[in-house]
């Protein structure tokens, strides 16, 4: 909507302290922190450029971009400066703006002003329209008049009414120095109904009050699907804010038990996790067993089990039994708040085609209004009839609304960031859907990527259970994936009291039972004679006094759809590699399964340069990758992908991330960009070539006022409707559960990775 109030009473009366927002900004690589404001009157283009060029310029800030989705700029600044005045700065030119937090419960406010206008404008217009019905059917001059009175008499305190929503706007953005969209609207309206008022009291024989009411009418037939396209949008943000927890029970010093907001946490608080409750912030379990619903995590709806050590997302559900959990991060760094964060970051993009539509809504006003002072005068000059000259001025203004080229692009991102997170996708950013529909190499890390990452012990059930169960008391106190394997292999643990364990990096874990030594680790450490051994097959050894005792080989598994995508993207012309940090062995067994060349052994660094090579060979790369080992490559990848289960720093440099275990969210995402990319060129070219058609017509005068309206609405109805086309092409393959005949590849799993 628009503002109200000056933008000094603004600045006054909505200004915060600056350490209320220091307290609600949080701090972001680079020496940098985040402050996000609700900015509720952004509603164009003009007006998102206005707010980031007021921001750009303060002092310290480095970023600033508005959500029209959300109704949000999001802005960084530097963290050794004080806080620069945001909202003082967004008063000034005419926004009024508060700190933002999300309620998934709050009205909309907005959409119930544009329905009641609508339905006022809608009657009104219904009204005149058949009192313009007599006029046109022959009546009387007395009968003319009084017609033309009754319907200025409905058509005042309509426009007053239903017009404010645009009045406001244009008023504001006037009074400040600048134009929108709403200017040229405002005028046409007011234009129409000044002239109509004009023509009945000099009793003339043509008055456009259907025209200028009927206007408003579709005017706002278009701003509310608009409104209501957006809200559509932003259901699945407030779908996952009510998976947060709004507080949790805390473990005080004392002993005591503490219920604090969410938003009190901090990490390394100690938190008493019920069964029934969702978790509140990332954690990790510190007592307890459990089985949780992980499935917002990775779209699988079979319980995980939950053990010491397991750690845990915020919104996850705790279904079976209490937990005690510590707290690693806090309520705004989370995974459920970056999720909410990726969800409304889709539509921040600056994309190509964005700032080609921006551009050109940018030119608009002043454009505009120098072809309608131009129809105005030539018209003067060849027909000396200034009432037909201002009807046909005024018809140019109304028909020349760039509504169509404002929603090209972002209808188009919005139902694609839909469908995808539908889909099981987050994307960051509508640019990264152009990236990835050009995209003609893709890469692939190995281990979390198109493997699970998570190796489990062969024939665990063939080992004897006092052995195994000796080893998972060991190895419950690391955190290294073999130790866990070897933990969850131990169904029922019964308890050892073990003594000094310690865990000795690259090696393994060491522990004291009795007189005894226990090593559990790798085979060349844990025994003192390795002679007869089979090292290539043994990843882990317990032993004692340095005996062996058991002996531990581990497998893991292609994550489900990973064969089946890659043969999918090869079939569409794209070429495939595996970069993996792993080494030769079971990078080679999975490539050659697949057919697709590989490296193996690369650093990171190393891998950034491969897709730099790439880059430089003419290739757009997007790359798929999970670890911190990828990050550098997922940054210098044309687009990139990560799993949901990636570390926190792949998830930040990835522009999709894709929820669910099934790699097929790849191809996916590849099908849906291209789609949308179709769909914003097919956009544009409708919206443009609707101004060359239209434009010269209305200039030509062969365009009333009334049938500009119905044009102008109806092109921006037509664009909206096409974006929706993407959600109607065909149903995305539902992901398969991984459980279900998952390829395996046994294979030495080694910790390079």
């Amino acid at each position: 909507m628009s503002c109200c109030g000056s933008g000094a009473e603004l600045a006054a009366l909505a200004a915060p302290d600056p350490r209320e927002v220091l307290l609600v900004s949080r701090a972001i690589a680079g020496g940098l922190r985040q402050t996000d404001l609700s900015v509720p009157d952004v509603h164009c283009g003009a007006c998102i450029r206005t707010v980031e060029k007021a921001l750009g310029a303060l002092d310290g800030v480095t970023w600033a971009r508005v959500n029209l989705s959300t109704k949000r700029v999001t802005i960084k600044w530097r963290a050794d400066r004080v806080p620069p005045p945001f909202v003082e700065t967004l008063g000034n030119v005419g926004y009024e703006a508060h700190l933002f937090d999300v309620d998934g419960d709050a009205k909309d406010t907005t959409l119930s002003e544009l329905i009641r206008a609508l339905a006022v404008s809608g009657f009104a217009a219904s009204n005149i329209m058949l009192l313009s019905v007599s006029v046109w059917s022959g009546a009387e001059p007395a009968t003319r008049d009084l017609f033309h009175g009754i319907s200025a008499l409905i058509a005042l305190p309509t426009l007053i009414y239903s017009g404010r929503v645009f009045f406001r706007s244009a008023w504001q953005a006037l009074r400040h120095g600048r134009t929108n969209m709403d200017v040229p609207i405002s005028l046409g309206v007011l234009l129409a109904f000044g002239m109509s008022l004009y023509e009945t009291a000099i009793h003339g024989p043509h008055a456009y009050f259907d025209a200028s009411v009927t206007l408003l009418f579709f005017l706002l037939i278009g701003r509310t699907l608009d409104h209501m396209m957006r809200e559509r949008a932003r259901v699945a943000v407030r779908g996952l804010a009510r998976l947060a927890a709004r507080g949790a029970l805390v473990l005080q010093n004392d002993g005591a038990q503490t219920y604090l907001p969410v938003g009190e946490i901090t990490p390394g608080m100690t938190i008493m996790l019920a069964a029934g409750e969702r978790v509140p912030v990332d954690s990790q379990v510190a007592k307890g067993l459990s089985e949780l619903d992980v499935s917002l995590v990775t779209g699988e709806s079979v319980p995980q089990p939950a053990l010491p050590g397991s750690v845990l997302r915020a919104g996850t559900l705790n279904l079976t039994g209490p937990l005690t959990i510590t707290a690693t991060a806090s309520a705004n760094d989370s995974f459920l708040a970056e999720m909410l964060r990726m969800m409304e970051a889709a539509e921040q993009g600056r994309s190509v085609y964005r700032r080609i539509a921006d551009r050109a809504a940018g030119l608009y006003a002043p454009v505009v209004h120098l072809t309608a002072a131009i129809t105005l005068v030539g018209w003067l000059i060849v027909s000396g009839d200034v009432h037909r000259a201002i009807t046909i001025a005024v018809a140019v203004l109304i028909i020349t609304c760039p509504c169509a080229l404002g929603l090209a692009v972002p209808m188009v991102q919005v139902v694609a960031a839909r469908r995808l997170f539908e889909c099981g996708i987050m994307i960051k950013d509508g640019g990264a859907l152009e990236r990835l529909a050009e995209v003609d190499t893709v890469v692939f890390d190995k281990t979390g990527t198109l493997t699970l990452g998570n190796p489990r012990v062969i024939d665990a059930e063939k080992i004897d259970s006092a052995t195994l169960t000796l080893a998972g008391a060991i190895a419950v106190h690391s955190r290294h994936p073999y130790s866990c394997a070897l933990a969850a292999a131990v169904r029922a643990q019964a308890p050892i009291a073990l003594d000094d364990v310690s865990e000795h990096p690259g090696c393994g874990m060491e522990a004291r039972l009795g007189g005894s030594v226990l090593r559990l680790g790798r085979p060349e450490w844990a025994l003192a004679d390795t002679r007869g051994m089979d090292l290539d097959g043994s990843s882990v050894v317990l032993s004692r006094d340095g005996r062996c005792l058991a002996d531990f080989r581990f497998e893991d598994r292609l994550r489900a759809g990973a064969a089946e995508t890659v043969d999918a993207l090869k079939r569409d012309g794209l070429a495939v590699e595996v970069v993996s940090g792993d080494r030769e062995m079971p990078v080679r067994a999975l490539a050659s399964g697949m057919g697709v060349p590989y490296f193996a052994g690369v650093l990171p660094g190393g891998k950034a340069a491969h897709v730099v090579e790439l880059a430089a060979a003419g290739k757009k790369v997007l790359m798929v990758g999970d670890g911190l080992n990828d990050t550098p490559a997922l940054m210098a990848a044309h687009a990139s992908m990560a799993p949901a289960s990636a570390a926190d720093v792949g998830r930040n440099a990835a522009d999709l991330v894709f929820l669910r275990e099934d790699l097929s969210a790849v191809s996916q995402a590849i099908v849906v960009s291209r789609e949308a990319g179709h769909l914003v060129r097919q956009n544009l070219a409708l919206a443009v070539g609707y101004n060359l058609v239209a434009v010269p017509i209305a200039i030509m005068g062969h365009v009333t006022p009334l049938v500009a309206a119905i044009a102008m609405s109806g092109s921006s109805i037509v664009v909206v409707a096409n974006a929706l086309r993407l959600r109607g092409r065909g149903k995305l393959d539902k992901p398969q559960d991984a459980s279900a005949s998952t390829p395996r590849m046994s294979v030495r799993m080694e910790p390079a990775e």
